[in-house]
């Protein structure tokens, strides 16, 4: 068995290079450290290249290519791979928990976990960090979250002067960052530009009020990081509707784009609420705002945030 151990993650001494490789320069660089995650993972596993080209049943040609990253594998053969060497396929490919050993202990540790073990080891890491955990539930900064038609304006502007709190639209203060309108800053910068600014009028809107309603866009939940630092900083609060009533309400709002191909739209709405509902369940509360007229709906609502605050009703 000692003779499968190597001292590090390059080359057993009997092996080589294929032959005819490219230079390193005119390798692609994810497919070139693709190939070094390979290396390094089958190096600390103690495998020769052979070992593993057998345990993954690709040729040993075919691994020792994807290794000095010019065999640009179908997700099939890496997923193979992933296999032979006991990891996951993330691992092979590469993110942020996989890039050293403490992320792989604790990545290990949380594995099979289920959703209400998770949320208990998200909201005391945010303690230990400082971030905020689960003593966000008795936050005077009160979050909205839900697709758009789902109540937050209408609703938030009514709880906002119900408690005497400032109301803050967060997508009016996206665009007062950003010079121009939602719409453009989607069309000019791109998806990835529109999250930055909407990051930032949310950790500007936690710094300057301590007590605030807020009415988040339908989209925060999507980016992990934003929603992490409203589930620590505010009590949130998910308004649930039907997709019926989303539509009908947009549309109430003048915004008749839903409506060009409505079976179409109506489709892309039901997937677009199946997509987040599991972020947006991580609220402290939930309301369904078309179980009753707008009047029911807020009392629910009052009454909801009322005692979660312990505020007299």
């Amino acid at each position: 068995m000692s003779s499968n151990i190597m001292p590090n993650p390059g080359l057993a001494p009997t092996e080589s290079a294929p032959t005819g490789v490219v230079e390193e320069g005119e390798k692609n660089p994810f497919l070139v450290t693709l190939g070094e995650r390979v290396r390094t993972l089958r190096a600390r596993r103690g495998m020769t290249r052979k070992l593993l080209a057998t345990a993954a049943d690709v040729s040993e040609r075919h691994l020792a290519n994807l290794e000095y990253g010019v065999g640009n594998a179908s997700i099939l053969v890496l997923l193979q791979v992933a296999q032979a060497l006991h990891c996951t396929l993330a691992e092979l490919i590469g993110d942020v928990t996989t890039t050293s050993p403490e992320w792989l202990l604790i990545r290990e540790l949380l594995h099979g976990r289920d959703d209400d073990t998770l949320r208990r080891v998200r909201e005391s890491i945010g303690e230990l960090l400082g971030t905020g955990g689960s003593s966000a539930q008795f936050n005077t900064r009160i979050a909205l979250i839900g697709l758009r038609g789902a109540g937050k304006s209408t609703l938030g502007r009514m709880l906002a002067e119900d408690l005497g709190f400032p109301f803050v639209e967060l997508s009016r203060e996206i665009e007062k960052f950003a010079g121009c309108s939602i719409s453009e800053i989607q069309g000019l910068y791109g998806q990835n530009a529109y999250r930055r600014y909407e990051r930032r009028a949310l950790e500007e809107a936690i710094q300057i009020y301590p007590e605030a309603v807020i009415a988040t866009p339908g989209g925060l939940v999507s980016d992990a990081a934003t929603f992490n630092l409203l589930l620590s900083h505010c009590t949130t609060v998910w308004l649930k509707a039907e997709p019926e009533d989303h539509m009908k309400r947009v549309v109430a709002q003048g915004d008749m784009r839903p409506m060009a191909d409505s079976k179409e739209a109506m489709g892309d709405l039901k997937g677009i609420l199946a997509g987040r509902a599991a972020f947006y369940s991580k609220a402290q509360h939930q309301l369904d705002t078309s179980a009753g007229d707008l009047a029911a709906t807020f009392h629910a609502l009052r009454q909801v945030v009322r005692a979660s605050l312990q505020v007299a009703a």
